[in-house]
Parts: structure tokens; sequence; C-alpha cells
């Protein structure tokens, strides 16, 4: 690869909505570069050349390609803007140092801008903002000069509050520590970030603005136009700059830039520069070349006044679109206004590094140094410097990131190295791989040193600890690069070395990374930070092959699938079935596609998709304060099961948690495993203070703030009732003995209270609030009293065996909130009390063991069984997980959208005209269980004119009890006497549910209980 000045290289993106015109812009910047013909480009899309990509017309993968702009490199990668493909973006934004976020001028902001505009700030890529399809505002919308600058300014502003309000996130969580220096001085970082937070991130006089039409091949910043008026007007183009966009106006007289005070009283007919001076030139172009009564010599103008080398073939074409398209694109080239943007706009590599280095390698503080090698640090520290200053000599440690692996058919593969030598395509193959003719390539960007074919190279999991000995062993692998290719679309370049600051693609590592790693020249390297996914994979079908001994190709196609694609997940459920999980019914096909033709070959049975619900209780939310009394109360309700020996009684109590308080819980399993498991919690710096003070202090202001906020919530105007339901809970929290299921899950387990129960039936077993005091909502020395006095009264021995049961009765609990007693699905927002109380044996042991078993494993039986039977008794709900649905569609199929909705059970949020269009956008929440064909449906009601995007949202419980009999007069009047009452949904949703487990099921076999019927008709 020729050396290239890593100040000279530009790594970006494009990040869009799904068919806002990111392939189509490639393509012009392609052509640009020689690589396509300028009349294929927008209609070939080069960077999608997957034949399924073609077939849907939308990309499916990111792909990279090497551009040049005079002295300049340029690496660009194009990422799917469809929700399914969120996993792509992720690789892509990691791999870059800045992103074109594309928005249509008509369609404006949708929620997939959102989910890239917030990835972008994540990864901390530097935007620059395109709006696209300008032609539309003209062509389609007819709107004036004046019309389409208000558009273009409220989606600006639009696009400018979305990040501002992810600054002010950040602001609000680093708000302690902006105040953190010594007496109360900001220092210069968080002084730098204040400054930045006072000015919108977008501004088109400052050029990272740019107007396009990417069909057409044109587009333009203000620069072009402030360098052409600056003559013409006598003017500099930086002031020119200034005043083109926002209310400034242009006084012909005294040829002065004034703001809206500055005009005269009675001139209303003022237009903002903007306006007057951009807009309304191009609108009497369009006008000119399309409409048939239009001043044709105005595009002659254009054409002299700019000197445009249009072919006459071109120019004398009938179709009026083709001449406009030959004048525009040469007038104002889009290739040159996005690249000269890229390079006056976003850093390059070596300035990008040093304020990404906080996201891509977190300082770790080490709060215990016993025993860790100081030298390891001071390597470690070395590695993390040349990373933030991009060092590209050849004596630097080689750190890279690997953000996915993609399969590439063999045939693709350059036959020839990079000295011209020829390789045999056997080699190629991967160790294990069989008769595949795929080769897996990694996605990478060297971030320090220089990579070189052939080199050996250190693989760091996302696991890997350089501090201990056995994460070596675990978490590292030795790995030899067999070549390098620079990425060209669907082509590959082979080459022999590249320096930091370049992306690459990598052949020698298909057997060692599942998704992604580190490489590093030196095992003293911490991995870089994980990649931010907006969403999880939750459609999930069962495989099979058609023909049993096709099973090990089934199995080896899995394997080959997981590692190709960055999202997927392929588990083995609990009843043996291989279950493939995608992000949505697009992701799932194309899965299920190349599972059949590329990576197994064999003929597939595919499951319906398996919908996963969750179980609860109703729980009396309208008054939490009595409610929770009532749970405290000594006489309350409970559930009394006895073991099979009759030596343990199990009483069970169940409780709703706020659902504040169960969406922490969830948000949080993975820091609240590390908490419990005893794992060592890494405090890492970013932007020159800490995150956060400690990540566990964090998480316990986050349940404590949870439940308040919940609270609150009910009692707005009563502070006494608040403040005493918040003591209760406070008390309760500080009881906290386990979480399920999993050990991380959002139910809790609280440990009995020693004072409300009698010891009539044996000694209870106490347990120990073991999460409370790991997270810190209490303090370690707080029941050792009570421990102390309660054991001079009872016979020790019994009182050992009670505690020796600590750990069955954790075990029933895991097993109950993991299969809960609708449809064994796991429960969701419960707290339980188990009181566990054993007598002494008075039988014969071995006579005991024979008949009835382990006495751990009955009392983990029986604690099981109580506990779904408690959840029985108080009205229980099932979750089901909803969508959040993304709508648009024109007025004429407004009501066949809404009875697609309504048929899917759907809960419409708004419904809103954009403005200045015949398009409606309607935002609805839809259960993912009603989802399976909803897009197919939803286009074939309104002709394909409507369209929808979904993103999953939250858990919702479904209001319906699914054993509802009608007890009342109003009921029976209104749905019978019972035996004519149709199923509910919940109900239904369960027994499907139960029937695909394998469960039994309620239902009635005789539908007619009348005397057998023939076919004969005897009078």
């Amino acid at each position: 690869m020729a050396q290239v000045d890593a100040k000279k290289v530009r790594n970006i993106c494009i990040l869009a909505h799904v068919d806002h015109g990111k392939t189509t812009l490639a393509d012009h910047l392609i052509a640009a570069n020689g690589l396509l013909s300028r009349k294929s480009a927008g209609k070939l899309r080069f960077m999608d050349y997957l034949e399924e990509e073609q077939r849907r017309a939308i990309t499916m993968k990111s792909a990279s390609i090497g551009l040049s702009y005079g002295d300049y490199s340029i690496n660009l990668i194009d990422s799917p803007g469809h929700m399914d493909f969120c996993s792509e973006v992720s690789t892509a934004a990691r791999l870059s140092d800045g992103a074109l976020v594309l928005v249509d001028a008509v369609e404006g902001v949708h929620i997939q801008t959102h989910a890239v505009l917030r990835q972008a700030w994540i990864e901390k890529l530097t935007p620059c903002l395109v709006l696209n399809k300008i032609d539309r505002l003209i062509c389609e919308l007819k709107l004036s000069p004046m019309e389409a600058y208000n558009r273009l300014l409220r989606i600006v502003h639009e696009v400018n509050g979305i990040v501002s309000s992810y600054k002010s996130e950040k602001y609000l969580s680093d708000v302690d520590s902006l105040l953190a220096g010594p007496n109360g001085e900001v220092s210069d970082e968080n002084q730098e970030f204040v400054e930045d937070d006072e000015e919108d991130t977008f501004q088109p006089q400052k050029g990272n603005v740019a107007f396009v039409c990417a069909l057409d091949g044109w587009g333009f910043s203000l620069n072009e136009f402030a360098n052409f008026y600056a003559s013409k007007l006598g003017a500099s183009a930086a002031t020119l700059q200034k005043g083109l966009w926002g209310p400034r106006y242009f006084i012909p007289k005294t040829k002065m830039i004034v703001g809206k005070k500055g005009l005269e009283s009675g001139n209303n007919k003022a237009r903002p520069m903007f306006v007057q001076f951009v807009l309304e030139p191009l609108w009497q172009v369009y006008q000119a070349a399309l409409e048939p009564d239009g001043d044709k010599s105005m595009v002659d103008k254009v054409i002299r006044s700019f000197n445009l080398n249009i072919p006459n073939r071109e120019l004398q074409n009938n179709d009026p679109k083709v001449v406009l398209q030959a004048v525009m694109s040469r007038w104002l080239p889009l290739a040159d206004a996005i690249l000269s943007m890229v390079v006056r706009c976003m850093p390059d590599p070596v300035s990008a590094q040093s304020f990404r280095i906080s996201r891509l390698l977190p300082k770790r503080e080490v709060l215990a140094l016993d025993g860790v090698d100081p030298s390891i640090l001071a390597e470690a520290e070395l590695v993390r410097r040349s990373v933030e200053n991009c060092d590209s000599s050849p004596d630097a440690p080689c750190v890279a990131f690997v953000s996915k692996m993609f399969a590439v058919p063999l045939q693709q593969i350059p036959p020839k190295g990079p000295q011209g030598e020829i390789l045999n395509l056997n080699d190629l193959k991967e160790e294990g791989s069989g008769d595949t003719d795929e080769c897996f390539l990694a996605f990478a960007r060297i971030f320090s040193g220089v990579l070189t074919s052939g080199s050996r190279i250190f693989v760091l999991s996302a696991l890997y600890d350089p501090l201990k000995v056995d994460s070596v062993q675990r978490h590292v692998q030795v790995a030899e690069l067999q070549a390098l290719y620079l990425m060209m679309g669907q082509k590959l370049e082979p080459i022999y070395s590249a320096e930091a600051g370049n992306i690459v693609a990598i052949r020698g590592l298909g057997q060692h990374i599942l998704k992604s790693a580190t490489l590093s020249s030196t095992m003293s390297c911490w991995p870089f930070s994980s990649m931010a996914f907006q969403v999880s994979p939750t459609l999930r079908v069962a495989i099979e092959p058609s023909d049993p001994s096709d099973m090990a190709a089934l199995m080896k196609g899995l394997r080959l699938l997981n590692r190709a694609d960055p999202f997927v997940e392929v588990t083995v459920s609990s009843r043996g079935e291989h279950v493939l999980a995608a992000a949505g019914e697009v992701h799932l096909d194309r899965c299920i596609k190349d599972l059949r033709e590329r990576f197994a070959r064999i003929n597939l049975e595919v499951s319906p998709p398996l919908v996963s619900y969750k179980e609860t209780i109703e729980g009396d939310q309208s008054n939490p304060l009595e409610y929770l009394k009532y749970f405290m109360d000594k006489n309350a309700d409970f559930v009394e099961k006895t073991t099979p020996n009759g030596r343990c009684v199990v009483r069970v109590q169940v409780l709703k948690l706020p659902a504040a308080l169960t969406k922490v819980l969830d948000d949080n399993a993975d820091l609240l495993g590390d908490v419990i498991g005893g794992k060592q919690i890494v405090q890492r710096q970013t932007s020159g203070s800490l995150e956060e003070e400690n990540p566990i202090e964090a998480l316990r202001k986050q349940i404590t703030a949870a439940v308040e906020s919940d609270i609150d919530s009910v009692f707005e105007n009563d502070k006494d009732r608040a403040d005493k339901c918040k003591s209760k809970w406070a008390k309760l929290l500080k009881n906290i003995w386990s979480l399920g299921p999993r050990q991380i899950g959002p139910n809790i387990l609280f440990t009995p209270d020693i004072k409300k129960r009698e010891c009539d039936v044996g000694v209870l077993v106490r347990g120990v609030p073991y999460v409370s005091t790991r997270i810190g909502l209490m303090d370690n020395s707080s029941n050792g009293a009570a421990s102390d006095t309660a054991s001079e009264e009872v016979d020790r021995e019994l009182h050992l065996e009670a505690q020796s049961l600590e750990s069955s009765v954790i075990s029933g609990f895991q097993l109950a909130t993991s299969a809960g007693p609708l449809c064994e699905e796991p429960m969701w927002g419960l707290a339980l009390v188990i009181e566990a109380f054993v007598s002494r044996d008075e039988s014969d042991t071995n006579q005991a063991v024979e008949q009835h078993g382990n006495f751990t494993g009955q009392v983990m039986a029986t604690v099981k069984e109580a506990c779904r039977t408690a959840v029985l008794r108080s009205k229980p709900r099932l979750v089901e997980a909803m969508y959040f649905c993304e709508l648009n569609t024109p007025t004429e199929y407004l009501g066949a959208m809404y009875a697609v909705l309504a048929r899917r059970r759907a809960r419409v949020l708004k419904e809103e005209m954009q403005e200045g269009s015949a398009l409606f956008t309607v935002n609805a929440y839809l259960p993912v269980a009603e989802s399976i064909g909803f897009a197919d449906e939803l286009r074939r009601w309104t002709s394909g004119a409507a369209s929808a995007l979904l993103v999953l949202s939250h858990w919702e419980a479904l209001l319906e009890d699914p054993f509802f009999v009608p007890r009342t007069e109003e009921e029976i009047e209104e749905f019978g006497d019972g035996s004519s009452v149709p199923q509910n949904t919940a109900r239904k949703l369960i027994d499907a549910v139960r029937r695909r487990k394998g469960l039994p099921v309620e239902e009635k076999v005789v539908r007619h209980a009348t005397k057998q019927r023939t076919l004969a008709r005897k009078v």
C-alpha cells in the first residue's frame, strides 16, 4: 500500500434512515474517482453487490471502499439504514472518525435518524449533515423558495435538537465532575465541553451542512455560493458565508448585510440571503428546464456564466430531465461538494484518535496493586499513548480492532499476492471449514503501528485482562496474518502492509475470531471497549434439516453463519432445538437464505417464530402504601407447602415491584452479574474525569431513584404518604437475598422478617441479605446480633441444618422465576418472601431418603411449587414485548393502515401530518407476537404506499385475566353463563406457548355433545 501521511487520511461512514439515499450518494463519490461511469451512478448501487440487496433495494451490510480527492485518501464505509441491520451501523461507526448523516428533505427526521445520531455520539464521531432530495421540494411538493427554506431550517433545528439532548444528557451525568477541580474550578477539558455545548453542532455557515440531490448528482455547501458571489457583491467570501444562513438580509442600496432588526419597517418583501442568492437561482433553473413554457435562456446563461463543458448530445436530448441533470451535475458537482466538506470538517486519524481514545480504550484505574507487575502497567500505558497519538512508526506497538468477520466466496479472493505471486485457492480455505467455498475476512482498522502480511499477532477477546495470569490462557490466541487487502466494494486489492489510520480486510483470522476482537503485537494491552448495539435479537425460530442425515451440515452451517453475521445468535434450547435469533423479519429471511444457499446448502424446516413472554401479577398500583402495609403485616396471606417427608414447611408471599425498579434491574443485568459474582469492578476514566465515581454506587443510586420516582408519581399531592412508602421500601431493599432468574433477573427474593412469624413449627431458614450488602444498600454488620440470640434458644444442630438449606431455598427461587406457572416463561418484576421452617427429624433417616429422596432436593422442589402457586393466586398476568412502530402513509390509505393496526392489537400513540406533504406519520406500539407478517400485510392493504419501521421498545403486561369467568350479572349478560365464553387474547397466547412446549392445555375436545352425525340425510 502506498505510504500516505496519516494527516491526509479520512475515515468516514454514511449513516441515515432507510431509503434516504446513502448508497446513491456513495455511487456518485465512486464515479468521481473513475471507478464507475457517471451515467450508472445512482442506478447501479455499486456498494450493494449482494443479490439479496439488489432484489430488495436496501443495503444489508456495511462495505468499505478507498477513494482519493486531490492528495487525500478517503476510506468510505456505506452502512444499512434498516433497523434490522443496525449492528452493521455499529461496526461501521467503530472504524470511522467522521459520519455523513443524511436526512431526506421531504420525509425529515425519522426513528433511525435518531438511532444513527446516537451511535455517532456514542462512538465520538465528528458528524456532517447532508440534506438530500432537494429536487423533491421543487418537483413534487411545488414549494416556493421561501417555503423550502423554512422546511430546511426546521430540519436543521430538529437534528441539532437531537444532538443537543445527548449533550445535555452527558452534561447532567457529569455535573458533579465539572466542579470537581480545586476550589470549584472547572478543568480545561470540561471547560471545552461547556463551550462546545453552547452552540449548535450543524451550522451551514460553518460549512458542515450540504444541500444535495444525490439522484441527479448535484450538491453544494454555502462556501461554493459565497465564493461565487464574493466578487459580484464586493464582499469577502467568509462574510458572505456567515450571512447566507439564518435571518440575514442583503440591502442592495447600501450593499450591507443586516439582521431582522436592521430592515426598514415597510420592507415586508425582503427575503433571507439563502432564499435570494441560493434557492431562487436553483428554482429558476429547474423551472426553465422542466416547464414547457420555461425560459430556456436561463439554462444557457448558467452554462455561459460558469463555463460548463456539456456535450451537445446531452443538451439536445428530448428528455428535459436529462438536460437538467447534465447542467446541474456540472454546475454543482456532488462529489466535489461532499468530499471537500469531508476534508475540511472531518478530522484525520491523528487528531480523531486523541479525543476518541476515551471511548476506544478507557483509562483503567487499577484499585488493587497487590501482585501486579508494574512493567505490564507501564507497557499497557505506552500502548494506550500510541493509540492516542496514532503512532505509525515501525517501532510502535501494532494495535488494530476487528469490528466484524464477513464471508467472501473463494472466487472473489485475488489469485495473486501483493508481489504478483500466484496463490493456491485450496490453501485459502479455513481449517475445519470442510468443503465450503467461503473464506472469512476480518473487517479491521489499524489504530497504531504497522500491520504486515505474514506477521504473527495476539488476538485478544473482550474479557482479556493483562494483569491476570489465567486470562492469558483463556482469552488470548496467537494468529498469523495470511494476507491484507484494501477493500474496494466487492473487489479486494492485495497489499503487503498498512499503517495506522487505515481500514483493511485481513485473511487468516477465521478460526480465531467469532464476532469482534482486538489485535495487538504485545500481550500488555487492554482490549478495546465493546461496541454498542441499539437493539437486541428478538425474533427466534427453531431450525432443523428436512433430512435428519444432514444434521452435521446444519451444525457446520450455523457455525459459519454465526461467524459471518455480527448480530445473529445461535443457541440450543432446553428441548434440544437449534434456535436462530435475528433482529427482525428481513434479517431472519437473509440468514435463512444464507444458510440454505451458502453455508449449509441443505433443505431446512423453519418453525413459526418463537416469541418470548414474561409472567407477572396484577398488583395494586393505585394505592402502593396500603399494598405494602398488607404485604409486611403479620396477618398477610401466604401460600403454604410442606415437603414430602413433613420436615420443612414453606410459606411464600408475593409482591409486584415498581415498574421503574424492574427496568433498572433488567437494564443493569451485566453489572449486577459482576457485582454479585464478586468480580473486580474496574473504574474507567473518560474525558479527564471519572464518568462514574463508582459503578456500584451509581447502581445503588439508580435503584433508590427508581423506587422514589415511582412513589412520587402516585403520591403527587401527599408528601406524608409518599415519605412513609419510601421508608418502607428502603427497609425492604436492605434485605435483598437474591435476584432471579440466573441470579441477575428482575425478580427479588427478600430475607424473611424474624419478628413477623412465630417459630412454632421449627427453625426459620433466615437467609443473608447478600445482594443488598454487595450493592451497598446496607452495612455488613447489621444482622449479627439477632442470629446469636436465636442460636441460644434453639437446638444448635437444627440451626446448622437450617443454614445449610439456604442454598436450596435460593435454587428453588431460581427455578420458579425461570419458569412461571402460566406457560413456563420467566417471571417479571416480582418480589418474593420465602419462609422455610425446618423441624426435627423423628423418623428413620435411611428409610425417609429411600421413600422421598434427598432432603435438600425436597426443599428445592417445594419452594418452587410454593412460589408458582403464590403467583397463580395473586391474579397472574402475561407480559409481552412491544415494538415502537413508525408508519408513513398517504392520506387516502390512512383507513386501510388503521384497519391493519387494529387487527394486530396495536395501540396508536400519535398521528401527525408531515408539513408540506400529503404523508401522515403515525406512531404506535405493536406486540412482537403480532409483528410477524405485519409489513407484508401493510403493503398489501395499502398497495405498497405505506411503510413501517419497528424497534423493540419495552415489556408490557396484558391487562386481561387469562382465567376470566363471568360472575356478576352484568358480566353474565355480556359474556354468557361461562360455557360459551370465547378465550381471551391472554389465554390464547398462553395456550399457544404451552402447546409449543408440549405442556398440557385445557381445551374442549368434544364441541357438539349430540348424537353421531352422518352425511346421509334420512327424512
